[in-house]
């Protein structure tokens, strides 16, 4: 199968929502879009019960249906001082003030703990760096099963970057880096044969990495510039494509169309 090369001249725009002239109560068939979509109903649904899935087939569905998924680079570094670099996709924010995130780990195929996970519980800290295209291939070998003495570090050829107050490495080419402590970690087990695979992970970010070229105006990350790379399945990446923004809706402001809205679809 033919795969054309990647298109480096592609960036994000901002363009109008999907559907603008929505209004308040309006159902999904209203627009031609809405109509298509529906149209799938007619194929009917599979419906799986996860206590007949393997992990295979588990982690299959969850990866291709929970999407896209943000990626980072996680440094940690052990008691004995050796580094190591790890890519995670099952990331996200948790809270602003204090500011958390978390990822979750899941334990090598023999069940064993990963590098990451025994580093995160050793006081040392660690950074989680946002992978961005520029080095989103640096970034996917450091995935590599090695062994544990392993330098993930030099295969990739990414860079070292000292942080303000942890021992672990920042990735320089990071352009968004968050030098973190350990929140809390949360071991996952399975509720009906007690195994246990995985480790969610809190992290409280303690100072962030910003680079200045990345900033806007308003002092947020440039989209355009930052072009950040998630997971969408199996072995895909994904870019961020167009973008359109929509606001929240103000109930203070927004009461009376929503309240007319409620009364013409009472009234039908």
């Amino acid at each position: 199968m033919y795969i054309p090369p990647f298109n480096t001249t592609s960036y994000s725009s901002t363009t109008q929502s999907p559907n603008p002239s929505w209004t308040y109560g309006q159902r999904v068939y209203a627009t031609p879009a809405g109509k298509d979509w529906l149209a799938g109903e007619s194929a009917g649904r599979k419906v799986y019960s996860t206590t007949d899935m393997d992990k295979t087939n588990l982690n299959k569905l969850l990866i291709s249906g929970v999407l896209p998924r943000p990626m980072t680079l996680v440094s940690t570094i052990s008691e004995d001082g050796v580094e190591n670099l790890a890519p995670f996709s099952w990331f996200n924010t948790v809270t602003n003030y204090p500011p958390v995130i978390s990822f979750a780990i899941n334990h090598n195929a023999t069940g064993s703990l990963k590098d990451t996970t025994a580093n995160l519980k050793n006081g040392q800290g660690f950074t989680v760096n946002i992978i961005s295209e520029a080095f989103v291939e640096n970034a996917n070998s450091t995935a590599v099963d090695a062994p544990p003495e392993f330098d993930e570090w030099a295969l990739s050829g990414l860079t070292k970057e000292k942080c303000v107050q942890i021992r672990a490495s920042r990735v320089k080419e990071s352009a968004f880096s968050m030098e973190c402590e350990l929140y809390n970690s949360i071991d996952i087990t399975h509720p009906v044969t007690g195994e246990h695979n995985g480790t969610l992970i809190l992290a409280h970010v303690k100072y962030f990495h910003v680079r200045k070229d990345m900033l806007t105006s308003r002092g947020a990350v440039d989209l355009t510039k930052f072009k950040p790379v998630a997971r969408v399945g199996d072995i895909s990446y994904a870019r961020v494509g167009d973008t359109y923004r929509i606001p929240v809706p103000s109930w203070a402001k927004e009461e009376g169309k929503i309240q007319e809205a409620l009364k013409t679809l009472a009234s039908l």
